[in-house]
């Protein structure tokens, strides 16, 4: 929790003003959530703060909502892609994702059980998004795609959540699902680049190679990339 609340300290997320009786005030909670390898191992504790999204008021509180989502196709191409063309598929987390910008002028109340002591009445005034606000997904899509765009990626023709980047012959390729990024090239420097540029901008959590997305668990081998889904069905 602590570590959640300073990532927004470092990111300046919010920052806290007087309550006023105009303000429509937005409840937040605590989510604990175990992430589990393909094995079903607990890999990290998270723990999100999110804002009761349903105490939003429409054209106040939020405008267009609408993001894009990659399918599951796109993920099957690419990993197909990247068999045929013999280079590995990496994975990496993004901690602070979904604070992205936001429009509106949206107010949400201090977390539970870190109320400030010297302004317990005062409430947050939000700079960037929070999980659960209903224009979230959509401003974290606009400020993790402009920034792909300013460093030389350009969007795929078809599949908007996949960028793609090209040096001389080669090429990186990135699929975006919310918060979790996958990406591979045949060349490792485009690789640690891409890296280094996301850690420059996001709070980041590299998963090494790819092992585990959207329900697919990934074997990367010499002879090729082995997909299932024992996890799912064990699940069911």
């Amino acid at each position: 929790m602590h570590e959640e609340l300073n990532q927004f300290a470092r990111n300046e997320v919010w920052f806290l003003v007087p309550k006023t009786a105009e303000m429509n005030i937005i409840d937040s909670k605590w989510v604990f959530r175990n992430k589990l390898d393909e094995d079903g191992v607990i890999t990290r504790n998270k723990a999100r703060l999110v804002a009761k999204g349903y105490n939003q008021e429409e054209g106040i509180d939020y405008g267009e909502t609408f993001a894009l989502v990659a399918r599951l196709e796109v993920v099957r191409l690419l990993l197909a892609f990247a068999c045929m063309s013999g280079f590995k598929l990496f994975q990496m987390d993004v901690k602070s994702a979904l604070n992205g910008y936001i429009n509106e002028e949206v107010y949400v109340d201090q977390p539970p059980g870190f109320k400030d002591h010297q302004h317990p009445n005062h409430v947050f005034k939000l700079k960037k998004a929070l999980y659960g606000l209903k224009q979230v997904p959509r401003q974290w899509y606009e400020r993790l795609s402009n920034f792909l765009l300013s460093h030389g990626y350009e969007r795929g023709m078809v599949d908007k959540t996949l960028f793609i980047k090209k040096s001389n012959l080669e090429i990186i390729l990135v699929q975006i699902y919310v918060d979790d990024i996958i990406f591979g090239a045949i060349q490792d420097s485009l690789c640690e680049e891409f890296v280094a540029a996301m850690k420059g901008e996001f709070e980041m959590s590299m998963m090494g190679e790819l092992s585990f997305f959207l329900g697919l668990q990934v074997k990367q081998t010499r002879d090729g990339i082995f997909l299932c889904q024992s996890k799912y069905c064990k699940e069911i």
